[in-house]
């Protein structure tokens, strides 16, 4: 089905309820063509109903995280120890004692491999499943759930929290009515609001129904002077934002203040915890795609000291969020992923550091169809390159397409009617698999 955009449905900023002067830019997030009806989705859910993906920034070492080589020079060892998880024979770095606990609920990939040492070029891998192309911009794949399933319970399909992170998680040559719902602000602020969920002053829902009724007058004067059906889509986009809007229960999805003091304790009250949370918030409301950060893993100076401030919180939090979705039944059908765009060279450097490297390095990967305490690949004996079951991004990528329902070797249409690959010659690797 073609999905290239109309020159329309290109405009920076739209606003709903003209005539009241009610602006809303998340009607750019929910726009449809004229041909979005449910047909246009084709792709069927799967044992992964929803995502949760956590990108950590930077290049997190593997060596330090969940790949540690205990028996490894000191020199290629690092500084730090490791510890046991609640799976036989298999270890991680000693800070992530919560993980460790919950080894038997997530698969630990240790051989990820590509061959992208600068940031920008191995984040690009990461959201997209492609290498980079000076001749065409590629989806994330946050943006591809979005064209393939669209919106459910009056939610976004895609949403980041609490902006988009970088260039690669848009929409590349889809739409941008494709593009990830950013909430404007971090829900580990004490003031935090997600934009235009709200009213203004002075507005309430008597004179928002008002508006919206005004706004139905003068749209159906034009559409009865114009044969177009871009008109239809306007109004497709329009009453997806209304929906939001006017829906207690999707509003209610974005506010964090509702959870227990328990809940805000068991996953932290900082940066990680409140982004985790609300990351399970979303998907138990019916978002199908969301993509969160945190810190900065780009340790080329001081690995012990910078893995000391970035671990604990974030290692509090997931673990939380596993136990979470694990309690309330949604584990099966969420799957959660932590990525990096590259790993850490093998050595430590004359800094007491590492530095970028995309041989091998590791990734987690949890429910939603994906096999549970297990152990997929193995880098050799410093870290250094894959040694058994060598992972690479379309793999990786076809295997999570997969479980979501999504066949990757699906064409999507990119401008000049050029049908592309969701994913170009991935296979899906049954090994990690439930």
């Amino acid at each position: 089905m073609k999905c290239s955009g109309n020159d329309l449905f290109r405009r920076e900023f739209l606003r709903v309820g003209v005539l009241g002067g009610l602006g809303i830019s998340l009607a750019d997030m929910l726009r449809y063509e004229a041909q979005a009806d449910q047909k246009f989705y084709a792709s069927k859910e799967g044992t992964a109903k929803s995502v949760i993906f956590i990108f950590l920034p930077g290049g997190m070492a593997h060596q330090e995280s969940f790949d540690p080589k205990p028996y490894a020079p000191v020199e290629y060892r690092g500084p730090m120890s490791s510890i046991e998880t609640n799976v036989a024979g298999v270890r991680v770095n000693e800070l992530w004692k919560q993980t460790a606990t919950i080894a038997d609920k997530i698969a630990i990939c240790r051989s990820m491999t590509h061959g992208e040492a600068a940031h920008e070029r191995g984040t690009h891998n990461m959201f997209t499943g492609y290498r980079p192309s000076p001749a065409l911009q590629f989806p994330s794949i946050g943006s591809v759930v979005s064209h393939e399933f669209g919106p459910r319970n009056n939610l976004p399909p895609y949403v980041c929290v609490p902006n988009q992170p970088n260039e690669f998680a848009g929409t590349g040559y889809l739409s941008s009515s494709f593009a990830g719902f950013s909430l404007g602000a971090d829900p580990a602020a004490g003031d935090f609001r997600v934009r235009d969920l709200s009213l203004p002053g002075g507005v309430d829902d008597a004179r928002f129904t008002s508006r919206r009724q005004m706004l139905d007058v003068v749209n159906d004067h034009f559409r009865t002077k114009e044969k177009s059906d871009s008109l239809d889509a306007v109004d497709t986009f329009y009453q997806r934002a209304y929906d939001l809007i006017s829906s207690e229960k999707a509003r209610e999805a974005f506010d964090i203040s509702k959870e227990s003091d328990q809940s805000r304790d068991a996953y932290g009250r900082n940066t990680a915890g409140s982004r985790l949370l609300l990351c399970r918030r979303l998907v138990e409301a019916g978002v199908r795609y969301v993509t969160t950060t945190y810190g900065g893993w780009d340790m080329h100076d001081g690995i012990h000291a910078g893995m000391n401030s970035q671990v604990p919180s974030f290692d509090q939090a997931y673990a939380a969020l596993i136990r979470d979705l694990e309690q309330r039944g949604l584990l099966d059908s969420t799957m959660v992923v932590i990525a990096s765009e590259f790993g850490r060279t093998p050595k430590i450097n004359g800094t007491a550091g590492r530095d970028h490297w995309p041989k091998v390095f590791s990734v987690v990967m949890a429910g939603g169809g994906i096999r549970k305490g297990v152990v997929y690949g193995s880098s050799d004996s410093t870290a250094s390159e894959p040694n058994e079951s060598p992972l690479d991004v379309t793999d990786w990528a076809t295997t999570m397409y997969h479980c979501m329902g999504i066949n990757a070797d699906k064409e999507l249409m990119a401008p000049g009617d050029r049908p592309i690959e969701i994913v170009d010659g991935g296979n899906v690797i049954k090994e990690l698999l439930a």
